[in-house]
């Protein structure tokens, strides 16, 4: 493994620049009178990586000027506005690997910035899921994401509810190993208005990506060899089923549909939900007494499979990324760089988040050994990493989700069958992509 210059602390490596590329600079080096404007993504799950700014600004001398900060979602649109009116003038911010490749063009190559010793740090699947044209557009944050099944423990402690599902579905009852089992338990436990079987967030790209998973899951794919879209297939009507059931049923909160993942964060840890599917950067969250109910009674598993065999895994990573109008490049390298080090990746793991450095992976590993719940956590998540897939490679991956995930809410509230919604998605994905010269 690649580590940090022996003898030199995680804050300091010696750079030198060299024809205009970074060979060697101290890190975090000094940029005195520097302001660096940032849009950050915000959500529970990743402030507390932001405390860490002040030491940034402590040791170089810089400032920190927080422009927007908001859900992804909400700051893809802020960013394509900035693209639209030419007014890209800020010079760091949030990237995600879903959303990269929608405007690799307006952020510069981090790989000309940092040393390489650096850049060989991170895991190297990370590292290329982040570079797009050969240009490295964002470093990896301690937020690699694929999805892993939280569940009450007690509830399949309870003699009751063991005997009662046993004589109903004859078979005991056992956190769910596949998809359809889910949804029998997910109805078994439900009891609208006080407490539903799980939850999904029914929006955005949230809802689109949870599809596709679940699409994947049971045989099928969002795109064809041919780049056209394949999702309105036998195997998309039964991914699509399975939210519609789960709505028709009342397994889930009436409102899922205007969920997003702060919604099923705080839905988990207020004890009214049974299962949820969601990421690692939860984990501490749920299991701590002062933010949830559940704390001390949740138990962690591999995600499951579909009807194909397969286990849903979309998975991506969040990161930063430096705008090529920034007129301070190299100071905004040194923050991206130190909101990604090894004491920032430190930090966010420790609260769940699965790393991108190899080092801190190990560090994680060694620090889950004597502690049982979180050696649990890391074990499922392991194991969930080895089924992740990412999105499909289209520049219009949003823009297409924004398009398709009402076709889905239409299904899910009974509007249209699922065939029907996803004939009428997949019509408005084609012309996305012909528009684009993409078909």
């Amino acid at each position: 493994m690649v580590k940090l210059l022996s003898g030199v602390s995680a804050g300091v490596v010696s750079l030198m620049l060299l024809g205009g590329f970074a060979q060697a600079a101290d890190l975090p080096g000094k940029f005195e009178g520097v302001t660096i404007d940032a849009k950050l993504i915000g959500g529970q799950q990743y402030e507390a990586l932001y405390a860490r700014i002040g030491e940034w600004e402590k040791a170089t001398g810089a400032k920190v000027n927080i422009l927007s900060k908001k859900n992804h979602f909400e700051l893809d649109k802020e960013i394509k506005s900035d693209i639209a009116s030419s007014s890209v003038t800020w010079c760091v911010g949030s990237n995600h690997s879903s959303f990269a490749p929608q405007y690799p063009d307006i952020y510069t190559d981090l790989g000309a910035l940092l040393p390489k010793e650096e850049i060989d740090a991170f895991v190297p699947a990370n590292i290329k899921a982040s570079t797009l044209g050969g240009k490295l557009v964002m470093l990896p944050r301690a937020q690699f994401d694929v999805s892993a099944l939280y569940y009450q423990k007690s509830l399949y402690q309870d003699e009751a509810k063991k005997k009662a599902f046993k004589e109903k579905y004859g078979r005991d009852l056992t956190p769910p190993d596949t998809w359809a089992d889910l949804a029998d338990q997910a109805e078994f436990f439900a009891s609208p208005p006080d407490f539903y079987g799980t939850q999904f967030a029914g929006k955005e790209e949230a809802i689109n990506g949870r599809f596709y998973e679940m699409l994947v899951a049971e045989g099928g794919q969002y795109l064809g060899a041919d780049g056209k879209p394949a999702f309105n297939s036998d195997a998309g009507v039964r991914a699509l089923d399975w939210f519609v059931r789960m709505y028709k049923d009342k397994a889930v909160p009436a409102g899922t549909t205007n969920y997003l993942w702060d919604d099923l964060g705080q839905g988990f840890a207020s004890g009214t939900v049974a299962l949820n599917l969601d990421w690692p950067g939860w984990a501490t969250f749920f299991n701590d007494p002062k933010s949830s109910k559940v704390a001390g009674n949740v138990g962690v598993k591999v995600q499951p499979m579909g009807s194909a065999g397969i286990r849903t895994g979309w998975s991506g990573h969040h990161g930063f990324s430096v705008t090529e109008s920034c007129a301070n490049k190299d100071a905004a390298a040194s923050l991206v760089w130190f909101l990604t080090n090894e004491d920032s990746q430190k930090l966010e793991a420790a609260a769940g988040p699965l790393p991108t450095r190899t080092a801190v992976w190990e560090w994680d590993v060694a620090q889950a050994a004597s502690d049982p719940y979180k050696k649990e956590v890391l074990t499922a998540f392991q194991e969930a990493a080895k089924h992740a897939f990412p999105v499909p490679q289209t520049a219009q991956w949003i823009e297409i989700s924004n398009a398709v995930y009402p076709e889905l809410q239409a299904a899910i509230l009974g509007d249209k069958t699922s065939k029907q919604a996803l004939d009428d998605a997949a019509a408005k994905a084609v012309a996305i992509l012909e528009d684009a010269g993409a078909l």
